[in-house]
């Protein structure tokens, strides 16, 4: 009997280790983290410095802003250019205004019409008349042209030739930012408060405040 039951157990010992041990199971991965309830940051906008290179001799170094007449005088400026172009011929051009006289058109328009003007700028300073072109002589065709960087473009060249209004909107908005001067609302309020913020610029005696 004892031989049996030697028999019996090595009959089980052999059958267990013919068994493949039980595979071993990896733990489940942790539960990922709760979102977060924080915005994603945003990329921190680079500064502009307040001061630039003056673009011209008329023109301070802060964005927006040009000398006074009586600096201008002192500096024996007196002739403001400014380039143009021809839609026509297509050719390009310097030409030249008289700071004094254009000046006095300007002033002059403004003091009689600012109380039709409802703080709004007249259809002349929306749709601007241009000059003739001196090689094709096309009538209304000579554009200024409008420097594409906001801090290089000839603010003092457009008021003397009634040319803001050849600006974009987004250029107007540019320089009211830069002249602390509200800039909501539709381009004819925003190109009114240009032209007069220009003007108390050059003389901040005459008749330009709102």
């Amino acid at each position: 009997m004892a031989t049996n039951s030697n028999e019996i157990d090595n009959n089980l010992l052999t059958l267990s280790l013919s068994f493949p041990p039980p595979p071993v199971v990896a733990p489940p991965p942790p539960p990922p983290p709760p979102p977060s309830s924080r915005r994603p940051s945003k990329r921190k906008r680079t500064l502009k410095s307040e001061t630039i290179p003056p673009p011209y001799p008329w023109a301070t170094n802060h964005r927006a802003k040009v000398h006074s007449l009586n600096m201008l005088r002192l500096n024996q400026i007196s002739t403001i250019t400014g380039e143009v172009q021809c839609r026509r011929c297509e050719r390009k051009y310097e030409i030249g205004f008289d700071l004094c006289d254009k000046f006095a058109q300007v002033g002059s328009f403004i003091s009689a019409n600012k109380e039709l003007m409802h703080q709004r700028a007249p259809s002349i300073w929306m749709n601007p008349i241009y000059l003739n072109c001196k090689f094709c002589e096309q009538e209304n065709s000579v554009k200024p042209i409008i420097a594409s960087k906001k801090k290089s473009i000839n603010w003092v060249f457009l008021l003397l030739g009634q040319f803001i209004g050849c600006c974009t909107l987004d250029q107007l908005k540019y320089f009211c930012k830069y002249n602390e001067i509200h800039r909501t609302g539709a381009k004819d309020r925003v190109l009114y408060q240009t032209y007069l913020s220009l003007c108390r610029q050059l003389d901040n005696t005459g008749p330009f405040y709102y």
